[in-house]
């Protein structure tokens, strides 16, 4: 008999959803945390980070006092202040990831202890050789530099790091302009860091769609940020008392960017080192553990979740896929992961948010593609709170289904949960049009994009000239019954 149904290493997001799950199904769980409970979201991502851009959005209305009728006052960034507070908020939500709680649910928890596996049933923790009859890996990810040469010597900051800042750096040069990159470069911009961000790309954001990069462009001007976009970081060194980027582009130009400090929000890895996985006949790829559809491993009875899967880096993907790997790892009716109607959202200012396809990548794959959108200005809420960069963006297929949706505007992460709903059911974009919405939100945004389906399939072109043939007919008709009933 195994010392456990079940043994999840990794307490983050994904290991803390699974081992509570099965410990709530009955089963004997043990989960095993080298470090601390909650994972990058907790310690060093989601929590900390969306509490410093509460703080940085307070500045930057603060400094927009004028435009709403306030009179303006100096606004100086207590930057050991936020710190505090950022460190007051990840205290408070961790309450609900402590170890003492998990241990009232029934979870054998082992923290500080490294778990290496022995063979595919038996795992080696803390010097005692624990057995389970299956195993859950959802250990995540870290940071990894890109090959900047000079970059270690120079000294850099990454995810984990920057977050232990106690003063505020007078200027910082990041490298990267992904989610991480462009929430920070904001973030610092609006508490007073002169920002330098070095964008590989044409635009930030480079899998999202290009009028998304548009709009976070926009955005970051407005906050202050030098933008350096088709660039890549080659060296970094230190010189006269300041760090020192050189970055180059296509054509091979070069720019010597300088700052306090250098931010590293480019590249991530597996967190594998330990785990003697080839013990248990677990393959690992370039991303990730390679896993199938019901996520489970190349070894039978070891599934993964989280960001070790290489899959979707996002909290709320690896709650999903905790909860697909409990069931697979348990119970003989597996279920199989979908990341179609899996959303995501970058906390830049305006926010962005997305589910689904692209344009582009929808007319990769299906026939009858067509485009509806709606532009934040149009909104009388944006109008309202003065917020005027952004749109709303519904990518459909045939007869109306939809295939994606983006927002770039106030709370947009919670305004696209509507679409990913209707994603989820199968409702056509013509239902989203149907669905009455507050008014003055800026979810009406969502509804902006779908009425005008009706605009162009009903309103427009044949359609039109249609309706306008009944509505000819029917006043001949009107009219010929009054001149009959007066005869």
């Amino acid at each position: 008999m195994a010392d456990y149904d079940l043994l999840v290493i990794g307490g983050g997001t994904a290991g803390l959803v699974a081992a509570a799950g099965g410990a709530s199904l009955g089963a004997k769980v043990a989960l095993v945390e080298r470090d601390k409970l909650g994972g990058e979201c907790l310690n060093y991502g989601c929590v900390p980070t969306k509490a410093l851009i509460r703080s940085a959005k307070v500045a930057s209305l603060m400094r927009r006092a004028p435009e709403f009728g306030v009179r303006p006052v100096p606004v100086e960034v207590d930057f050991p202040a936020v710190m505090r507070r950022m460190r007051a908020a990840m205290e408070e939500a961790g309450e609900r990831d402590s170890p003492e709680r998990f241990r009232s649910l029934g979870v054998d928890v082992k923290l500080g202890e490294e778990a290496t596996f022995v063979s595919p049933r038996e795992v080696s923790v803390g010097g005692r050789l624990l057995s389970a009859r299956s195993a859950i890996v959802a250990t995540g990810s870290h940071a990894k530099p890109p090959p900047v040469e000079g970059l270690r010597e120079a000294g850099y900051l990454d995810n984990v790091s920057v977050l232990g800042l106690q003063r505020l750096p007078a200027s910082m040069v990041i490298v990267g302009a992904g989610p991480i990159g462009t929430e920070f470069a904001q973030m610092f911009a609006r508490f007073g860091c002169r920002v330098e961000l070095i964008c590989s790309g044409d635009n930030p954001l480079p899998i999202e769609e290009p009028e998304v990069g548009g709009a976070v462009v926009r955005a970051l001007a407005a906050d202050g940020v030098n933008l350096h976009r088709g660039y890549r970081a080659v060296s970094a060194r230190r010189e006269d008392g300041e760090r020192v980027v050189v970055a180059r582009n296509e054509t091979g130009e070069e720019v010597e960017l300088r700052g306090e400090e250098i931010l590293v929000a480019a590249g991530r890895a597996p967190t594998v080192d330990g785990l003697g996985l080839e013990n248990a006949g677990v393959e690992v790829g370039k991303e990730g553990l390679v896993v199938d559809e019901r996520l489970q491993t190349t070894a039978e009875g070891i599934y993964a979740a989280g960001d070790i899967t290489g899959g979707p880096r996002f909290t709320h993907a690896a709650e999903y896929m905790a909860r697909i790997a409990l069931q697979n790892a348990l119970f003989p009716i597996k279920g199989k992961t979908d990341f179609s109607t899996v959303p995501w959202t970058t906390f830049t200012d305006p926010e962005v948010a997305r589910v689904g396809l692209t344009e582009s990548e929808a007319r990769e794959k299906h026939d009858g593609v067509e485009t509806y959108t709606h532009d934040l200005p149009d909104l009388d809420r944006a109008i309202v709170d003065g917020e005027g960069n952004g749109f709303f963006k519904i990518v459909t297929g045939r007869r109306g289904r939809i295939l994606g949706g983006h927002a770039v505007a106030p709370d947009a992460g919670d305004v696209i949960a509507e679409v990913v709903l209707a994603m989820r059911k199968g409702l056509p974009i013509t239902d989203l049009s149907r669905t009455v919405h507050v008014y003055p939100t800026i979810s009406e945004g969502v509804k902006g994009a779908a009425d005008s389906y009706y605009r162009r399939k009903l309103f427009g072109g044949r359609a039109r000239k249609a309706l306008g043939a009944y509505f000819t007919v029917r006043r001949l008709v009107d009219d010929r019954r009054r001149k009959g009933s007066k005869v």
